[in-house]
């Protein structure tokens, strides 16, 4: 067999190299992919899409089932049905919904609520943990009975809610990192977005905007590959068709723009009264003493009493909403729906009824929008679009100021009324409404509600971790032939419990110059389980901001 000629060595030999460097690169990089486990993450990834979809499709359909009985109809047309009713029943299906609810809650709901999008949040930032598998059930099904039974909240927030504890509950079958547990719970929130709003580019952003609160590019796949069965799921039993179909709408002259910025501002101040409304009901309702079954059954004539004179304000409220987008409502009755919807969703919160802030936000943001707009119509008739326009921009932005979520609510507007030719208008309403809210509040709603229970995710991973992290997660404990030891609480100094937090620990720490402290008994403050180093404790925190820093990066 004849030599290759020196002259085609030379071109070979670089080729060969550049070759085996690439296959080289090629195997480290499948090496990393397998060693984090990826396939089955991705794997589970669709798994849990599908999961949560079908959960989704059966949580709408029981909302409609419990409607039904007292409507006579399943579908979305609550306040047509309403009309044809005794107002007997539109005032006593809330309170009936609500005597249910309460007993429910008092027998089988441990902590005596339901559950929404700020116990996921909070369960992200414990590592996926927090999501218990049958009180996430209970909590999904008292909701479909406040829903069904006329109750004036969003079905959104429970279905992340739902997702996200069927996609923490498949992934206590594996031994996954935190990261990972993270990014599949938010695998269940995309699809139970995408799900319920026949969205998937919102439900993928919603999930890593609220839930992550970052954009790895290793989370992405598997939240898209979520979103997209959860969207074909519903599409599916369903059909494609959007949330809302309404009629074309065009920016009638860019010399509106200034108006948009105004509604902006309008939009922003009816977010940030909805949130106060909120807020207030909610303390008048802590302070005030009664059975925990009482309070749905009490929250349920409140609801009732307004929706026999407003039956607009029973249910999520779509059908409104839609009349809204097409020029449907008049000026005057708009108005009061802003006040009656505001009342009877707080209300409703305010007594424990299960259901969400989602659908009353996007019905409050059009009512508002809807209102500035013919009022706009009457002071410039040749300048202003339709008060169908106005109200498509204002969901976006008072549902952005309310859930902290510009992001995603800009794209689900986009996706629930396909009015991508109104972005420009939209973006500016949403970032001014957005930026006021913050400014007054300083937070979205989820975050007032994790405050409450003494976590501020806002702050960053560093002020999460210092507070979530434990004690029994660093303390070294001693071998097993080691001698018991004493602590004496009076002489022998500072002390900690397995139970104390990392920022607890760091403050004795430093307060007493202490390089070592003992790790007593939770049940015996006399007996020494372990002991804490500081120099343990600060190694610790700096891999765990490592870690966070990582996942947030990679």
């Amino acid at each position: 067999m004849s030599e290759i000629p020196s002259p085609f060595k030379r071109v070979l030999a670089p080729l060969r190299t550049g070759v085996a460097a690439a296959l080289s690169e090629t195997a480290t990089s499948l090496r990393a992919f397998a060693a984090r486990r990826l396939p089955l993450v991705w794997l589970l990834a669709i798994v849990i899409g599908g999961i949560v979809a079908m959960a989704t499709i059966l949580f709408r359909e029981a909302i409609g089932l419990v409607q039904l009985a007292w409507l006579g109809t399943a579908s979305e047309h609550v306040v047509s049905a309403a009309a044809g009713i005794p107002k007997i029943v539109v005032f006593i299906a809330p309170v009936i919904g609500g005597l249910v609810v309460g007993i429910l809650l008092q027998t089988i709901q441990a902590k005596q609520r339901t559950f929404s999008v700020a116990d996921v949040m909070e369960a992200c930032a414990q590592g996926a943990r927090g999501l218990p598998f049958w009180p996430g059930i209970t909590s999904a099904a008292l909701t479909v009975v406040s829903l069904g039974s006329g109750a004036s909240a969003g079905r959104e927030g429970p279905v992340v809610h739902l997702g996200a504890t069927l996609g923490a509950s498949i992934c206590e079958r594996f031994r996954l990192t935190d990261s990972a547990r993270r990014v599949l719970l938010a695998c269940g929130v995309a699809s139970a977005v995408s799900a319920s709003f026949n969205a998937p580019i919102a439900g993928m952003i919603f999930a890593h905007e609220v839930v992550l609160g970052h954009y790895a590019l290793s989370a992405l796949v598997p939240i898209i590959l979520s979103a997209v069965i959860g969207t074909l799921a519903t599409r599916m039993w369903f059909g494609d068709i959007a949330a809302f179909v309404i009629p074309e709408h065009q920016i009638t002259s860019y010399w509106e723009f200034p108006a948009f910025a105004l509604l902006g501002v309008t939009c922003a101040v009816v977010a940030i009264l909805f949130q106060f409304s909120l807020i207030a009901t909610d303390w008048v309702a802590r302070h005030i003493t009664m059975p925990t079954w009482l309070r749905p059954v009490v929250g349920g004539a409140g609801v009732g009493a307004i929706a026999v004179v407003f039956p607009e304000v029973l249910g999520v409220g779509y059908e409104t909403t839609d009349a809204a987008l097409k020029n449907n409502l008049p000026l005057s009755l708009m108005l009061m729906l802003l006040v009656a919807k505001t009342a009877a969703t707080a209300i409703t919160l305010a007594s424990r009824f299960g259901g969400g802030i989602f659908s009353p936000s996007l019905y409050l943001g059009a009512m508002a929008g809807g209102s500035f707009g013919l009022i706009a119509a009457s002071v410039f008739p040749e300048l202003a679009s339709s008060e169908g326009l106005y109200s498509i921009l204002g969901m976006g932005a008072v549902a952005a100021a309310v859930l902290g979520a510009p992001l995603s609510t800009t794209m689900i507007v986009f996706e629930l009324t396909g009015g991508y030719t109104l972005s420009i208008a939209l973006l500016l309403t949403v970032a001014i409404a957005y930026g006021l809210n913050q400014a007054i509040h300083g937070h979205s709603y989820f975050q007032r509600q994790l405050e409450m229970r003494g976590l501020f995710i806002h702050e960053g991973p560093h002020h999460r971790l210092i507070r979530s992290r434990k004690v029994m997660d660093f303390m070294d404990l001693p071998g097993p032939d080691a001698e018991p030891e004493r602590h004496d609480p009076e002489t022998g100094g500072p002390s900690l419990k397995p139970s104390d937090t990392l920022e607890t620990a760091l403050r004795i720490f430093d307060a007493g110059g202490h390089a070592r402290l003992p790790v007593v008994s939770e049940t015996d403050p006399g007996k020494i389980i372990a002991w804490a180093s500081q120099m343990r404790a600060l190694r610790y925190f700096n891999k765990a901001l490592i870690d966070a820093s990582v996942e947030e990066h990679r």
